[in-house]
């Protein structure tokens, strides 16, 4: 069983929640060395080992750190390990700890630290019941001190794909208040959170990167929606704020604003319950598949900024990614009602998206989902719930028929697919296929890299096969920077790194 739950992501291209009401900010003076962002999901989580939403990942990103670290390039860098070693056959990761970093409660990092904090995301410490908090780490059988003073982290078996894992939070040995207090490394320190309004964080004074941070202070501004953004946006009150659509982002001033953009790897879904009637039937889903036009949907949400998808991955994994399932679901009506009155649906039916409220893009593309589906028969009611009872009922219950949201991961493709196994936590659309779980299972043990990508392209072919739900777009990521700052990158996963942010000319 795959414990625990994969990322998710509810990104807000078009509108953003808050569980609470809006906090009115005086403007800020252009010479204050701070910055404001604003934040697209109230936050909810910041343990490093038990954050569930990408959202809250991306106020932790500055809080903690793990042995590596994914820059704005998608590169896999040392950071609390300065480098390490992989056995031949992959069992055995060892790693060289970063001497001279100081946690946020000013106590040195070593490798009992490193050590307590795998053993607990990977279930291993007494009460844990070796139930992985970081389901990906599960595999994880011993973590150790070396006699030369490395941290050796046995598996169970071969896994090939664990290294982007090791981005993991690292936390002070024995310290269980993450939740309310976190501690790490990285180059702020968590100074308060008001429900509904924002996050602060602090200057960490002591970081181990010399000269980082450059500001004195952080705040995640929590916003009611995107209109609401883009008035604190031009009243000064807010610096950053991401996962805008290109018109919205055009309406700046750009003597003020600079519109930054990058490929997200994300992908968003028209997720279908597979084990609910009809969704049970694949000629139903792709009979869905066939009815959906991608290009008019990106165009509708995204005013176009979005890379059309076939499958359950972004062309921006490379070479993982295989090209040859593009264009397999082009829409086709003729075909989409054959497969319909193959299924004895001729006549359609009726279901029901469930939808996070506070999230228009994705209510917005339910809307044209709808709209495109009565070609077919089909009668799509869009069913609008808060983001809290989304994550209950959708995700964790799964108690739907279809939804729409957007999947993120860490910059690596198994934690693309490995929610598609039958009995992963992550795996709410609820697809089942044996064979499908026999080849996710063979990629982290799979030694030889070009036959691990031969498995991805079988798997990536199977999702598109039993068209296992409808894959959309990746959108591109549009983020406007006031330009009393630089130093802002646009990463291709979701996160907010404050860290190398400065006021303009500084």
């Amino acid at each position: 069983m795959q414990h625990s739950v994969t990322k998710i992501l509810v990104f807000a291209t078009a509108s953003v929640t808050a569980l609470g009401s809006l906090a009115a900010c005086s403007k800020k003076p252009d010479d204050s060395n701070s910055a404001t962002v604003g934040i697209t999901q109230e936050p909810a989580v910041f343990d490093p080992h038990t954050v569930v939403a990408a959202g809250d990942e991306e106020i932790i990103y500055n809080i903690y750190e793990g042995l590596l670290k994914f820059d704005h390039q998608g590169t896999l860098n040392p950071c609390l390990a300065t480098e390490y070693e992989i056995s031949d056959d992959a069992s055995v990761y060892t790693f060289t700890i970063r001497e001279g970093v100081k946690f946020h409660d000013g106590s040195d990092l070593d490798a009992n630290d490193v050590v307590y904090s795998l053993k607990r995301a990977a279930g291993l410490l007494d009460g844990q019941d070796n139930v992985a908090l970081v389901s990906e780490l599960d595999s994880i059988k011993a973590v150790d001190v070396t006699s030369d003073g490395k941290v050796q982290v046995t598996l169970e078996e071969s896994n090939t794909e664990l290294l982007s894992y090791f981005t993991t939070g690292i936390i002070p040995e024995g310290y269980d208040n993450c939740q309310a207090a976190p501690v790490g490394t990285g180059p702020f320190k968590f100074d308060s959170y008001n429900p509904g309004l924002s996050v602060v964080l602090v200057k960490n004074d002591k970081y181990w990167q010399n000269g980082l941070p450059y500001l004195d202070k952080v705040t995640f501004k929590v916003c009611a929606d995107m209109d609401t953004g883009l008035t604190e946006l031009n009243n000064g009150n807010i610096d950053i704020f991401p996962y805008l659509t290109a018109d919205r982002a055009a309406q700046l001033d750009p003597a003020k604003f600079n519109t930054l953009s990058n490929g997200s790897n994300m992908v968003q879904i028209f997720a279908l319950n597979n084990s609910v009637k009809p969704l049970d039937d694949v000629r139903v889903r792709k009979a869905i598949n066939y009815a959906v036009n991608r290009k008019d949907i990106i165009s509708v949400t995204m005013d176009g900024a979005g890379v059309e998808l076939t499958t359950a991955m972004s062309p921006a994994m490379g070479s993982y990614y295989d090209t040859s399932l593009n264009g397999t679901f082009d829409q086709d009506i003729d075909k989409a009602k054959s497969l319909m009155a193959e299924a004895g649906y001729e006549n359609g039916f009726d279901i029901t998206c469930t939808v996070p409220s506070s999230y228009l893009i994705h209510v917005n593309t339910a809307v044209e989902l709808a709209s495109e589906l009565k070609a077919i028969g089909i009668n799509l009611t869009i069913e609008q719930v808060d983001w809290a009872t989304w994550l209950e009922t959708v995700y964790t219950g799964r108690q739907y028929e279809t939804t729409v949201i957007a999947l993120t991961s860490t910059y690596a493709p198994y934690d693309v697919l490995q929610r598609y196994i039958s009995d992963s936590d992550g795996n709410f659309i609820n697809y089942n296929n044996p064979l499908a779980d026999d080849l996710l299972r063979q990629i982290p043990v799979t030694t030889d890299p070009a036959a691990r990508t031969e498995l991805y392209h079988k798997v990536l072919g199977l999702l598109t096969e039993d068209a296992c739900s409808v894959y959309l777009q990746d959108p591109t990521t549009i983020t406007v920077v006031s330009t009393r700052l630089e130093g802002y990158y646009v990463y291709p996963m979701y996160v907010q790194d404050m860290s190398t942010v400065k006021l303009s000319g500084n």
